[in-house]
């Protein structure tokens, strides 16, 4: 069966679905595809359900750290009813998108798209041809060369787990792991974090990953470092991970082994039919986010092979460039803003702009103000501990090049730094705010 429509879009998580509802109220005939359930990861396997599990966590968390200051008695987590709860906000999301797309004349379809030539994909039994087509399929685990892949689950697999397991490996030292590994650990289960290299949490301040690895290791997570996973074996109703340290062969007993280990653009939609160049970073695009090779096709989001962080306000962003592009024909060129990054563990760690590498080797001027917070009010009032902030400011033009937080409220205050660096406001100028106190953002200006 052969349909035609002004735009295809391939995916309908954030990039994807923003794209198509544009252009549709522009009066355009749009049809989206996805092989998953209409929503995309952030709304069903991401974002959204690891925030509800973390708030619980974190509730918990500070429920533990002002016992006997106010608050007696046991708390725990009940995993189960956790994840009722957390399919109370992602499980009518498919449903409720497909409607609403249906309703205003969205045609969706459901299956694996693949190109049949420069305009035209194959869905199923359809031949779809597209005068424009989106690229918004996003990312996947990426392929780990390990013996007994088979036994590894995923991210998406932890977030329905109806029952917590006893104990847990997570093969890779990123944020998944360490997400997931907060709840996990709060949660009952005894917990281990595999990582190959001597840093994890490569992107983010090490001064501040030492404090959260400190915090890691009171609630019980074992980290360890320079363990290259070699394999896993199924033994019985357990897994057997080996791991190389010091060229000796480790072993670690769980009941579930879970992929942390980053992630890779989903680009398995043979391409070279549709005459879209592409690389192992993801689709190759101009700075309209158009590909060179076939102009028809623009790409959002994970899948892109651009500077572009990898995150749900990235793609979100690079949407609107696109949808002008579609409409306007190449009004647009991308810039990307200064974009912030957070780490959902209890505490969370967050960053923006510069390390305090990359600025020491800018050959700027440069001034760093790294404090430890546990003492201030808003910490010691919950009795957090593990509380840390670095600001790296260059001392010839008073501006801020980056900042990195740890702690309660580090999600909110990083976005007061990004204002700051996006804005080209001064340290002088910040510090003339007034905020409302006590608060975590009234903070800021003992923060410079």
């Amino acid at each position: 069966m052969k349909k035609s429509y002004d735009l295809i879009v391939i995916g309908s998580g954030v990039g994807g679905s923003s794209v198509a509802t544009a252009c549709n109220q522009k009066g355009w005939s749009v049809a989206i595809i996805d092989d998953r359930p209409f929503g995309g990861t952030c709304a069903l396997r991401g974002c959204d359900p690891k925030k509800v599990l973390h708030g619980i966590v974190n509730i918990y968390d500070e429920y533990q750290r002002i016992q006997g200051k106010g608050l007696t008695g046991d708390l725990q987590i009940n995993w189960n009813e956790l994840m009722q709860f957390k399919k109370k906000f992602t499980e009518p999301v498919p449903e409720n998108r497909e409607d609403s797309w249906n309703e205003v004349g969205i045609d969706t379809y459901r299956g694996k798209a693949i190109f049949l030539d420069e305009n035209q994909i194959q869905i199923g039994e359809y031949q779809l041809r597209g005068t424009k087509i989106v690229l918004a399929t996003g990312s996947m685990p990426t392929p780990l060369p390990i013996y007994g892949i088979e036994h590894l689950s995923y991210s998406d697999d932890f977030l329905e787990l109806e029952n917590l397991p006893k104990t847990i490996v997570f093969v890779g030292g990123g944020y998944i792991s360490f997400e997931f590994a907060h709840m996990a650990a709060r949660a009952g289960a005894t917990v281990h974090i595999l990582h190959r290299g001597d840093r994890p949490l490569k992107k983010f301040d090490p001064d501040l990953v030492d404090t959260l690895l400190e915090k890691s290791k009171e609630i019980g997570i074992q980290v360890h470092l320079n363990h290259a996973v070699k394999g896993i074996k199924k033994d019985g109703e357990n897994f057997i991970v080996e791991a190389e340290y010091e060229n000796k062969t480790i072993s670690f007993v769980a009941d579930k082994v879970v992929h942390g280990a980053g992630r890779i653009p989903m680009i398995d939609m043979d391409l070279e039919k549709g005459n879209v160049q592409y690389s192992k970073k993801g689709i190759k695009v101009n700075d309209h986010l158009q590909s060179p090779s076939n102009p028809r096709v623009y790409a959002v989001g994970d899948v892109l092979d651009t500077e572009g962080f990898p995150l749900t306000p990235v793609a979100g962003f690079e949407s609107g460039i696109v949808v002008a592009n579609l409409q306007e024909e190449r009004s647009r060129v991308i810039h990307y803003p200064v974009t912030p990054s957070v780490v959902f563990t209890v505490p969370k760690l967050a960053m923006i702009g510069m390390s305090e590498k990359e600025a020491q080797n800018s050959a700027k001027n440069i001034e760093v103000n790294h404090q430890k917070l546990s003492t201030w009010f808003t910490y010691r009032r919950t009795n957090e501990k593990y509380a840390e902030v670095k600001v790296i400011r260059d001392k010839d033009t008073d501006q801020i090049l980056g900042a990195h937080v740890l702690g309660e409220g580090a999600d909110d205050l990083i976005n007061h730094f990004t204002t700051a660096i996006q804005l080209g406001i001064t340290t002088e100028e910040l510090k003339q705010v007034v905020y409302a106190y006590p608060t975590a953002a009234s903070n800021i200006e003992f923060m410079l």
